[in-house]
Parts: structure tokens; C-alpha cells; sequence
């Protein structure tokens, strides 16, 4: 079994941190301009902003997968 150096581990640290933080601000973002979508549309009485906020969901869930799933150093790569 071949040893990890501590700057290793650190940067390795670092590199997932950057990843959940850029999750983080992409969720916020999603949060906030559907959020905005979804007034604008029902204060016309329409219900065209379902639309983007699946389609956007889509693409954070796929982050979302990559970032906590996907990524070599998250625990189910490591069995």
C-alpha cells in the first residue's frame, strides 16, 4: 500500500472542497432565478416557468451526481 503524502491529501482536500462550494453556488444561482421565473410567470397568470426550472434541475442533479458520486476520491470509489 503506497502512502500519501500530506501535501497530497491537502490539495486532494481542497480540490473536493472547491467542487461542493462550486455545487453550492450553482444550487443558490438555481434557487434564485427560478425562484424570479416562477413570480414573473404567475403574477401573468401562466405557468411557462415549470419549463426552465426542470430543465436547469436536470443539470444541477447531474452536478450534484459528479460532484458527490462520481468524483475518484469520494468514499464509493475508495472500496
Amino acid at each position: 500500500m503506497n502512502p500519501i503524502s500530506y501535501n497530497a491529501l491537502q490539495q486532494q482536500a481542497r480540490r473536493r472542497a472547491g467542487m461542493k462550494l462550486g455545487w453550492y453556488l450553482h444550487a443558490s444561482v438555481y434557487l434564485c432565478v427560478n425562484l424570479g421565473l416562477m413570480a414573473l410567470a404567475l403574477s401573468q397568470g401562466r405557468h411557462w416557468a415549470i419549463y426552465p426550472a426542470l430543465g436547469w434541475g436536470l443539470g444541477l442533479m447531474m452536478h450534484r451526481l459528479v460532484v458527490w458520486l462520481a468524483s475518484p476520491s469520494s468514499p464509493v470509489w475508495q472500496r
